[in-house]
């Protein structure tokens, strides 16, 4: 196996990051009272129990690097999360940003800013 760093984020309810993750194509591998891990493919996002977490004043992020992030983008649109500048959860459209990769972003139930980002070298 490659080596490897994976996020470690927040979730209030298990169940609730289960359905919401699922419903783009993450699936549990790993679950007990105090972690879940979810996969897509070959992504992995683990979550650890937060009961206190106030998901407005939640400053937790991690970078989702993927070869198509319009077809992720799409995918989570598909699932119903909207498209807004506030409120949870939320994806704000994929656009070629200031550093020079293109990137989407989703802001999930707890407050965590996901960053889709394009794999590839940033235009110069």
């Amino acid at each position: 196996m490659p080596d490897r760093a994976v996020p470690n984020l927040p979730s209030r309810d298990f169940g609730g990051t289960v359905r919401f993750y699922g419903g783009f194509g993450f699936t549990p591998s790993y679950r007990d009272d105090a972690w879940l891990i979810l996969r897509r493919g070959e992504l992995v996002l683990e979550f650890f129990r937060f009961d206190d977490l106030v998901p407005e004043a939640s400053s937790f992020m991690c970078s989702v690097r993927v070869d198509d992030v319009d077809e992720l983008y799409e995918d989570i649109k598909r699932s119903g999360v909207p498209e807004h500048d506030a409120g949870l959860p939320r994806l704000r459209p994929v656009q070629r940003q200031s550093w020079g990769q293109r990137a989407g972003f989703l802001v999930d139930a707890d407050g965590t800013q996901l960053t889709l980002i394009e794999n590839g070298a940033p235009d110069a």
